[in-house]
């Protein structure tokens, strides 16, 4: 791992700017490979499949809004709950392709982080990421990360916590 202002990235630099804003503790740092899945991010920073908090993003049809779900990165979400939390009056989710992704967020599938987003979102944390005192999160690009706790993530995106995955 390195320092992020090594970074030339201008997705990690927004981040960190970001966190610095916040008062957050934790600068991004750069993996020296790259970690696109939680597996590999897991891997990389030698911690559990769990502490890696992916970010999931929807489409909300009605009105073409990213849905961003921030979980464990060993549970999968359950798109019904998800659909049932953001869509009021029988409106529906969909997949969000890698373009609408890049442009919603302002990142990269592989590097998506939960804040600084180039639009507003609608953002939602789930409450399995509250098993674990310590997580990471993707910070703008496939090699970046930061460290957070699960209330952190909380007060730095002021989403709410829900139950949002599947049963095992």
């Amino acid at each position: 791992m390195s320092d992020v202002f090594f970074s030339t990235s201008p997705a990690v630099q927004r981040v960190a700017e970001h966190l610095r804003a916040l008062a957050h503790p934790h600068a991004p740092v750069m993996l020296d490979d790259a970690a696109r899945t939680a597996q590999q991010a897991a891997d990389a920073l030698g911690v559990g499949l769990g502490q890696i908090a992916k970010s999931i993003v929807f489409r909300r049809k009605p009105d073409d809004v990213a849905v961003l779900v921030v979980t464990s990165g060993d549970l999968r979400v359950d798109e019904k709950k998800v659909q049932a939390l953001c869509c009021a009056d029988g409106g529906k989710l969909g997949r969000a392709d890698a373009d609408f992704v890049k442009r919603t967020t302002g990142f990269s599938i592989g590097g998506v982080t939960p804040l600084a987003h180039a639009t507003a979102v609608v953002t939602l944390i789930d409450e399995q990421l509250f098993r674990f005192d310590e997580i990471w999160a993707a910070a703008g690009h496939p090699h970046a990360v930061f460290r957070l706790s699960p209330a952190q993530l909380q007060t730095l995106t002021g989403a709410p916590v829900h139950d949002v995955t599947a049963a095992a």
